[in-house]
């Protein structure tokens, strides 16, 4: 070991300072001078690794020589204070701490780190428990050594929940899967129960209103805006009023059908006829239509409302504005010209135990509660061939296109009738209203930033406070910037809305078969195909990676 004269600390008592001479105390090495730091009174100080390996070079290379007989002084440790850092997040929603502690110098404290915390502008979200445990664990640590752990997180922004209208009536269409019971506890699905009729002051529907959300913040103590839940207008129809004593309630001003309607509801005069027939001629009504029994061949039945047929639907044509509800049964046939001889039109839902060789077109879901055979049906929304059990509902035959998806019990035929069905096919038309969101969000942040950027060019307040024209335009500017930062709240939210839709669009979107998918049925899922070969079992079937993706899982 060299000599324990050959170190000593600086008059300031900062350093280690190394007085060696070459000839006389080399060679040496790193080992060596690291023994000199381990003596009393140097153990704590920190050493500097360039300037060990720098002494080593140098005296090595002068002990053999007529120079090594000077000497020479080097710096190898110094006395380091303990220190602080912070990392904060690229979110500005965590922020971490690191101790060092101390080589022989100042140590920190509590009022260091508040200190250092206030430099930093960290002052939201801060943990006293876990920086007083970070403490502890500093105050053991050997010099040198290091601990961090996070001690800041800032609350991120509850966005607000939309407004909800709740129906509390029931609809016609709902009393198909609504039988009666007879006094044996039986059920008899012939008897569907009373027509649903409503009375003046009966409440239709009442809304939930839309919530404003709770700011969050960074640990900087910045606010992050919550987006307010889009609203919805409780729209007043015919039949329908406001309640005076609580506006978000609509209340029936008439009696008569209730017939849901865009974000509300109305009340239809209801136009009772026996049968529709050669005898009776075309149907078109203002208000709602209940037929008690059938709609004859070649009959036109039109109604601003719902339509109900209590009987069978033959051959006839049915357009409604609301909801088409046939109780038992829609039966066609196929013309010459391939074209099927029943069409039903409904901008709300068609609901029917049993239909074939018909033709179905809806806004809102199709429900068939036993078969649907051989018919062409086209949904917005979700075609369901299945009763109330899923325990019947067969899709056989003809082209089915749902864009929510179809549920059906079995689909196809043990005889391999060809069956299309289609499902999932507007997800372009989603990733286009996306791309339009997007535009218009970044344009109305271009806008305010230049609308901020004219008020910062603005002269002092005292300067133009008297001048009319002058606050008026700022008056101008400022409610274009509040009311761009509302709709842009509400486009951001709508934005993520579809943005989640987009990614789960195939998952939701899907068909799904209770028992049985026979051979020969042509499935279409956005452009996935696939033409089935045998027979499956209860399964879904998605859109995985633009290929068919039969799962048989629950």
């Amino acid at each position: 070991m060299l000599h324990p004269e050959l170190i000593e600390l600086s008059q300031d008592q900062q350093k280690a300072e190394l007085k060696i001479v070459p000839s006389t105390h080399g060679p040496i090495s790193e080992n060596d001078l690291l023994q000199l730091l381990g003596l009393p009174g140097f153990s704590s100080l920190c050493p500097s690794q360039s300037q060990i390996s720098q002494a080593v070079i140098k005296v090595n290379q002068l002990h053999p020589q007529d120079k090594g007989n000077v000497e020479l002084f080097f710096e190898i440790a110094d006395r380091r204070d303990a220190s602080i850092s912070f990392e904060v997040s690229d979110d500005k929603m965590q922020a971490t701490m690191m101790l060092t502690a101390a080589y022989g110098g100042k140590s920190l404290d509590i009022k260091d780190i508040l200190k250092n915390l206030k430099l930093q502008r960290i002052s939201m979200g801060l943990s006293k428990p876990k920086i007083d445990s970070l403490l502890t664990e500093f105050s053991q640590l050997a010099p040198g050594a290091s601990c961090y752990g996070t001690i800041a997180r800032g609350r991120p922004p509850v966005n607000g929940v939309a407004a909800q209208l709740s129906r509390k009536v029931s609809l016609a269409r709902e009393r198909l899967l609504q039988p009666q019971k007879n006094s044996d506890g039986s059920v008899d699905m012939r008897n569907l129960g009373a027509m649903i009729m409503v009375k003046p002051g009966n409440l239709l529907i009442e809304k939930t209103p839309a919530t404003s959300g709770v700011n969050g913040y960074n640990v900087y103590g910045e606010n992050i805006i919550a987006k307010p839940g889009k609203d919805l207008r409780l729209i007043v129809g015919n039949g329908t009023e406001l309640n005076l004593n609580n506006p978000n309630q609509l209340l029936a001003s008439v009696a008569g059908q209730p017939v849901e309607a865009k974000s509300g509801m109305q009340v239809d005069d209801v136009l009772q006829i026996k049968n529709v027939d050669v005898s009776y001629g075309h149907v078109d009504f203002k208000g709602s239509i209940l037929i008690t029994g059938d709609v004859g061949e070649g009959m036109i039945v039109k109604s601003s409302g719902d339509i109900t047929v209590m009987g069978f639907v033959d051959s006839a044509t049915l357009e409604a504005k609301g909801d088409i509800t046939v109780s038992k049964g829609i039966i066609g046939r196929q013309l010459k010209d391939l074209s099927l001889s029943t069409k039903l039109t409904a901008q709300g839902q068609i609901s029917a135990q049993f239909v074939q060789y018909s033709n179905l077109n809806a806004q809102g879901n199709i429900l068939v509660t036993k078969q649907l055979l051989h018919s062409h049906t086209h949904t917005k929304q979700q075609l369901i061939v299945s009763d109330a059990t899923g325990r019947r509902g067969d899709l056989v035959g003809g082209k089915a296109e749902a864009n929510g998806g179809v549920k059906a019990v079995a689909i196809g035929a043990t005889a391999d009738t060809k069956t299309e069905v289609y499902c999932a096919m507007e997800l372009s038309d989603f990733k286009q209203q996306l791309k339009q969101l997007d535009h218009s969000i970044k344009s109305m942040v271009v806008a305010t930033l230049n609308i901020e950027a004219q008020l910062r060019k603005l002269p002092p307040k005292e300067q133009w406070q008297d001048d009319a024209m002058m606050v008026e335009q700022v008056t101008v500017m400022l409610d274009e910037k509040r009311r761009m930062n509302v709709i842009r709240a509400q486009e951001e939210l709508e934005y993520d809305t579809l943005k989640h839709t987009i990614e789960n669009y195939y998952k939701q979107n899907c068909v799904h078969a209770l028992k049985h998918v026979f051979s020969n049925v042509e499935l279409h899922i956005g452009p996935a195909f696939h033409r089935t070969q045998r027979e499956h079992g209860p399964c879904r079937v998605q859109n995985e990676n633009q290929e068919i993706s039969i799962n048989y899982s629950n």
